[in-house]
């Protein structure tokens, strides 16, 4: 039996997704989400200090910016996409330092 993951989004994440207008790409991410939730992250990779990223092949090239916590705890950090990549990248490099040092709040219950 595989243990459950569990996902928690950052007020940063929570944000973004609120915002995403393109209801087409919302619902992608999501559906990203719960995918993620069963445990198939998908296109992923690894983009430094132990942030990953999750593409979404949809429009404009959306990504999930994401870090393990604990062996089945996920922290979705921001989202953006291809034209925002580093500037997301950098951000989330951020949010997860801040995490690990134990300073940052992240949601329990995502706004989706």
């Amino acid at each position: 039996m595989s243990e459950t993951i569990t996902i928690k989004v950052t007020a940063d994440f929570d944000h973004w997704l609120k915002r995403l207008k393109n209801l087409q790409a919302r619902a992608k991410v999501i559906a990203r989400i719960r995918s993620a939730e069963k445990g198939n992250f998908g296109d992923c990779k690894p983009v430094g200090d132990g942030v990953s990223e999750m593409r979404i092949h949809c429009r404009s090239g959306y990504r999930i910016y994401f870090m393990q916590n604990g062996l089945t705890v996920y922290i979705l950090l921001v989202g953006g996409t291809k034209a925002t990549q580093q500037q997301d990248i950098t951000r989330a490099k951020e949010i997860a330092r801040t995490i690990k040092e134990g300073n940052y709040e992240q949601s329990d219950s995502p706004g989706f």
